[in-house]
């Protein structure tokens, strides 16, 4: 695929414990302002989520957020963005993001974060989308995840060619270079004979 028009970018609330989770973000964003990618995220004014939004409109690049009302009323929501959506709940959220994106990238983040990428990755695991998905390890913070991963293609519960179709790294350059050139990784998933019959 050619380089993405819209990242949907997935990431902490918090802004971590270490400066560079911090850092990378900004540059992250910077970025994708330079590369004329539209950030697509949550809507939030604050931790890493804010901190990406910032440096994309910081260097002006364009800004598109999706938020549940009840964050809105919570005054999280970020203020100056390109474009707001404002949804019901977090399941018409996920699906808009979803909607506005081409390319899906993980940051450090908490159980949030988790959750929206990993929906990400089970559409893409069930034929729904063929679009990138790429985890930035920033200080290793996935080293533990993708090892996860590996485990269940072992114990035979991920099939090698979806493992494979995941992204890991913490350089940008090599990040968007392997989007670029991504075919999507879709196998059919696998039922065995035990799961048929039970």
């Amino acid at each position: 695929m050619p380089q993405p028009t819209a990242l949907c970018v997935y990431c902490g609330s918090s802004s971590g414990k270490h400066p560079q989770y911090v850092e990378s973000a900004r540059a992250f964003g910077t970025e994708l302002a330079r590369r004329g990618i539209t950030l697509v995220y949550g809507g939030g004014k604050v931790g890493l989520m804010g901190t990406v939004a910032d440096a994309v409109l910081a260097a002006g690049g364009k800004v598109v957020g999706v938020i549940p009302r009840q964050l809105v009323e919570r005054e999280v929501a970020h203020p100056g963005l390109s474009e707001m959506h404002v949804v019901e709940t977090m399941h018409q959220r996920k699906t808009r993001m979803f909607e506005l994106s081409d390319a899906f990238v993980a940051l450090p983040g908490g159980f949030g974060t988790m959750d929206e990428m990993f929906e990400m990755l089970t559409w893409a695991q069930l034929g729904l989308h063929q679009y990138p998905c790429a985890f930035l390890n920033v200080r290793g913070y996935y080293s533990h995840l993708r090892t996860m991963m590996d485990h269940m293609v072992d114990e035979a519960f991920v099939r090698t060619e979806q493992r494979a179709s995941i992204w890991f790294g913490d350089d940008m350059q090599q990040m968007f270079d392997w989007m670029a050139q991504y075919q999507g990784g879709y196998t059919p998933k696998w039922i065995d004979s035990r799961s048929v019959e039970a």
